[in-house]
């Protein structure tokens, strides 16, 4: 790849993974100051998400894939994101800001595919050429919440209290506009299908490898990938409304420190596979959950903050040692033929399926657990996904017996 070409993609990383950490980490902050919103309506602006991300396979499977390059609609979508995005900026009631949301969900999640398109079309070696790029998304997301926090400092209390979180949706929007404009001078990346092709639904939803599931260590491992985005759903809906409400200075700022995690334990990965095994690996993962949402019942703000800091720093084993692990298992167990749909139908399952049950399941908690006073019972809030992700972790480690020896290809990858 040329040099020209490799600084345009780290750009466009950049600024995609920029935007979403403009506004979705402080999201359920700005819907309980800004729109007091309830948690049900909190869950319900968060599973937009999962909505988009159960109508992006359509988007890019009958649209992206069959028409018109990818790099042409990124643009389009992500001009329409800008324009969406200063809608949610004026948006002073909750029954005025879902449909936007929602709008902008729908057009944000397909992109996420499409970023990779225009990458993965670029390289002779996307194993050892993909990662330098990518981690500019990482970067992206970081500088998001760092200048946040601490350039701007929205997230402060005196801020809040003035309603000065939404101009999170502002940068976001100005981020979407310049990446939607400097998406069509990225390299050309014409449709993968033929002309006149037909494209079954099953296909693009990667319903042929269902087939897997027949596999009962592999539907084992589909259930639990489902069942522990419900605790997971709680970090993203609640983390940054509890940072704020207990006391946590620049809160969005600290949640980067998640982000740097990820960065970090991502090239452990294939260390714990080689010595532990796949089960073993994932087990850290899910029992991470359960631990980080304990250091938060029972952190402070206070001489106890370092409980809420490791809670957070906790995140780049929650997240990798789990779905990145998970996405190599699958990869392992499809074969050839059924690759590309099982990771379509794995990121169905659990940014789909998993994660909406898991933002209602998360609303109707923090509701639940509310004083009088309005304030919520944060104690409870992170005490029950934590005993959620310790059952997931339970079953898990009883029924799967998965032993086959997948290293190489992890080490590979």
């Amino acid at each position: 790849m040329n040099t020209t070409n490799r600084v345009k993609l780290s750009i466009m990383m950049f600024l995609e993974f920029f935007i979403w950490g403009s506004w979705f980490v402080t999201l359920g902050t700005f819907l309980d100051k800004n729109l007091s919103a309830s948690g049900s309506e909190t869950a319900a602006v968060f599973s937009t998400q999962s909505w988009g991300a159960i109508v992006a396979p359509f988007i890019i499977g009958l649209i992206a894939d069959r028409f018109f390059n990818a790099e042409k609609i990124l643009g389009v979508l992500h001009l329409l994101g800008a324009a969406l995005m200063y809608q949610m900026y004026n948006a002073a009631d909750i029954s005025v800001f879902y449909p936007y949301v929602l709008g902008y969900m729908i057009l944000y999640m397909p992109t996420l595919a499409l970023v990779n398109s225009v990458s993965f079309n670029q390289m002779k070696d996307p194993e050892k050429e993909f990662s330098p790029i990518r981690i500019w998304g990482t970067i992206g997301w970081i500088a998001a919440g760092l200048i946040i926090s601490y350039v701007f400092v929205w997230d402060s209390a005196e801020a809040l209290s003035e309603g000065l979180l939404k101009n999170t949706f502002l940068m976001a929007g100005i981020a979407s506009l310049a990446l939607g404009l400097f998406s069509f001078t990225l390299p050309k990346t014409p449709p993968k299908v033929a002309a006149g092709e037909k494209v079954k639904v099953g296909d693009i939803l990667g319903l042929d490898a269902l087939k897997l599931l027949k596999d009962k260590n592999f539907a084992i491992f589909f259930i639990s990938a489902i069942l522990i985005c419900i605790p997971l759903a709680f970090y993203y809906q609640n983390a940054h409304p509890f940072l704020s409400n207990i006391g946590v200075e620049g809160p969005t700022g600290k949640m980067a420190i998640g982000q740097i995690s990820e960065a970090l334990f991502l090239l452990l990965i294939p260390f714990f596979f080689k010595k532990y095994g796949f089960k073993k690996t994932i087990l850290v993962g899910m029992l991470a959950w359960s631990v980080r949402y304990l250091l938060f019942a029972y952190g402070n703000a206070g001489e106890l903050s370092f409980m809420i800091l490791i809670g957070i720093a906790l995140h780049g084993i929650c997240y990798d040692f789990f779905f990145v692990s998970g996405q190599i298992y699958t990869n392992s167990k499809a074969g050839e033929r059924y690759k590309s749909a099982a990771q379509g139908l794995i990121t169905l399952a659990t940014y789909g399926v998993g994660m909406l049950i898991g933002f209602e399941v998360a609303g109707w908690i923090t509701d639940t657990y509310k004083g009088a006073n309005g304030a919520a019972d944060w104690k409870m809030v992170w005490l029950i996904p934590s005993g959620i992700a310790l059952v997931v972790f339970l079953l898990f480690a009883l029924t799967f017996n998965d032993n086959k020896k997948i290293e190489d290809e992890v080490i590979g990858h």
